[in-house]
């Protein structure tokens, strides 16, 4: 991904909120949407497939993990011998160790540079992580964003697609219309004036070109590949997630790819017993799919998605 934007138990109707493109070479083999295995093993992991690499720049287990990825933009540190950056989402998908201790482990393993947005809903856990910061970041609730520099980097996009996400929270009526809201805000085109772009160290003109939500280079041969828009729903007492990705042909012909999951993310209460969650079927359809007409949760007392982080401990 090269642009996410995240909510995190910001609505009690819609604890869990994640709007992401993906900006990628076109001739770069990709499959889209699906559940599917690592080859080195471990869960079975829903998401797109990057085929060149074996690796994902999206995933989630229905064991309550979920990971998102960008690069981190300075051409100046790029290693071309480095391993693929797409790998790092498998293995936390599938490691049983902690963030902290996952994150230690990738940040010296040569990639070049990152941004990971890793969630064990299990444990009630979500963290930003990065090579280029000293040490992870615990999430706590709000609506965060990142794109190719660290988190929460007010790059216009960013800012943007955060506050576009803030909006549709507050006026969506549904599932459907909170992901067509996001949809559209992914889809935006337009490009930053020149003096908010920031200075990544590549081309003014491609500095430009890259600041658009929805990316188009002038060639053709570089853009916006797939947006993903997760949205959890509360439907009385259940969690019902939906998962949907529209992905792009350099022809600009769109595709829409959609999985429905419940009682999923699992609750964190849950961390000390196996979590049991059943693999939906990933759906085509048109993009005009309509509502599916849930009910709205009541406004009860609920559970958040994130454990209260650990109180500092006294001196």
């Amino acid at each position: 991904m090269c642009l996410i934007a995240l909510a995190l138990d910001m609505d009690r109707r819609f604890p869990l909120v994640v709007a992401a493109n993906r900006d990628e070479f076109f001739s770069r083999p990709s499959a889209r949407l699906a559940w599917w295995t690592p080859e080195t093993g471990g869960p079975a992991i829903l998401g797109g497939r990057d085929l060149e690499a074996g690796g994902t720049w999206l995933g989630l287990t229905t064991q309550g993990r979920l990971g998102l990825l960008t690069n981190v933009r300075n051409p100046a540190a790029v290693d071309a011998l480095a391993p693929s950056r797409g790998r790092i989402v498998p293995e936390w998908l599938s490691a049983r160790e902690p963030t902290d201790r996952f994150w230690m482990r990738s940040a010296l393993s040569g990639y070049n540079g990152f941004n990971l947005l890793a969630a064990d809903f299990a444990r009630g856990e979500c963290f930003w992580a990065s090579n280029v910061a000293p040490y992870p970041t615990r999430l706590e609730r709000g609506i965060h964003g990142v794109s190719n520099a660290q988190l929460d980097t007010p790059w216009p996009k960013v800012t943007q697609l955060k506050q576009q996400m803030a909006q549709a929270l507050t006026r969506a009526e549904s599932a459907e219309d909170l992901s067509e809201a996001l949809f559209a805000a992914l889809a935006d085109r337009t490009v930053a004036a020149d003096d908010v772009l920031p200075h990544t160290g590549v081309p003014q003109t491609l500095e430009r070109a890259l600041s658009a939500p929805f990316i188009r280079t002038a060639d053709g041969q570089y853009g916006t590949r797939c947006s993903t828009v997760i949205v959890t729903e509360r439907v009385r007492r259940r969690l019902v997630t939906h998962v949907l990705e529209r992905t792009f042909s350099a022809s600009g012909v769109a595709l829409l790819r959609r999985s429905t999951l419940k009682d999923w993310p699992p609750r964190y209460t849950a961390a000390e017993r196996r979590v049991e969650v059943e693999q939906s079927e990933v759906s085509e359809t048109e993009l005009c799919d309509a509502a599916d007409g849930t009910t709205p949760a009541k406004r009860t007392r609920v559970r958040s998605l994130l454990k209260p982080a650990p109180k500092a401990k006294a001196r």
